[in-house]
């Protein structure tokens, strides 16, 4: 049975949505997180970061910390301050697939240049031996690309060259964001060729997904699934042999979310806002096939009475 991993979703997966959903959802060997921008040494991680990443706010579960950047010196720096705070591994981030951030030639768009990001590697793991940090694990999660293919097996050459721990990938390209169908023969090829343990992410919604997924590809280590687990949250419990969840497990889920987004985010329509990204990923879930005329209502509210209402009567229903 593979290893169920939550994928970093941004500004949702944060150390108090982790904590609540481990609290109620068993099945998930390891989380994620949002990623954080790395600094230099003169730099500062932002408190949300530094708070995410704290192991006091992670104490009930795994967590592997995320990193952007693509700079190696940025990149030591922050897996220092990481180390610092007993992490073992660190994930670096090839995936996000943001404009913004691509046009940096970071996320996915690191992608683009991998001379680059061979260098990259090749001083991150420099510096990590003169620091007597060998013992430290690296790991990646990548896209096939960022507006093509071209560059994939470059790619697979660069990451088999250096000691990954891990390599997660989400068989699509950075330009697609989360359009179409995972490109599964571009899959196949890092299946084939990559040499370190290898995750699949992307589009799993049902325990006969991973089931698919592992029969097809008896070797992965795990799967990774984020979207999945916000329209099914007992996905990996059910995978693993539990119960499926019920309609008061997700109304106290979404009810409790919803309390901490209007806690933390200290403003309601950044609340809202939140809220129905979570609703257009879960409208999809069978239990609420009856229910689609108060989802549409619910996520076209414009206060919290309005939220509130349209919620009661999805799950009264």
């Amino acid at each position: 049975m593979m290893k169920i991993y939550f994928a970093p979703l941004e500004d949702v997966t944060g150390f108090r949505f982790r904590n609540l959903f481990n609290s109620m959802f068993s099945g998930v060997d390891i989380y994620f997180n949002p990623f954080i921008s790395a600094v230099s040494p003169e730099g500062r991680h932002k408190k949300r970061e530094e708070e995410d990443v704290s192991p006091e706010n992670n104490e009930s579960l795994t967590l592997i910390p995320q990193i952007l950047t693509n700079d190696p010196g940025d990149f030591l720096n922050t897996a220092d301050w990481l180390m610092d705070m007993g992490y073992k591994e660190i994930n670096l981030n090839l995936g996000c697939p943001s404009k913004d951030v691509a046009a940096k030639k970071r996320g996915s768009g690191f992608l683009s240049v991998p001379d680059r990001l061979d260098r990259f590697f090749e001083e991150v793991f420099e510096g990590f031996n003169k620091s007597g940090h060998e013992d430290i694990s690296i790991s990646v999660k990548t896209r096939t690309g960022y507006r093509d293919t071209g560059n994939m097996d470059r790619l697979i050459e660069i990451f088999n060259r250096y000691p990954l721990s891990e390599v997660t990938v989400h068989p699509r390209l950075g330009k697609d964001y989360y359009r179409g169908v995972p490109d599964m023969e571009a899959f196949d090829r890092f299946y084939e060729e990559i040499r370190h343990p290898l995750v699949y992410n992307g589009d799993i919604i049902s325990k006969e997904d991973i089931a698919g997924i592992e029969e097809k590809y008896p070797k992965l280590s795990a799967v990774m699934i984020g979207r999945g687990l916000i329209g099914n949250p007992a996905l990996a419990r059910e995978y693993k042999g539990g119960e499926p969840i019920d309609h008061e497990e997700f109304r106290l889920l979404f009810r409790n979310i919803y309390k901490i987004y209007r806690k933390e985010l200290n403003a309601d329509k950044y609340a809202l806002d939140k809220m129905k990204e979570l609703w257009g990923w879960a409208k999809d879930n069978p239990m609420f096939r009856d229910s689609q005329r108060m989802i549409r209502a619910l996520l076209r509210s414009k206060n919290p009475a309005e939220y509130e209402s349209a919620e009661r009567m999805i799950f009264q229903r």
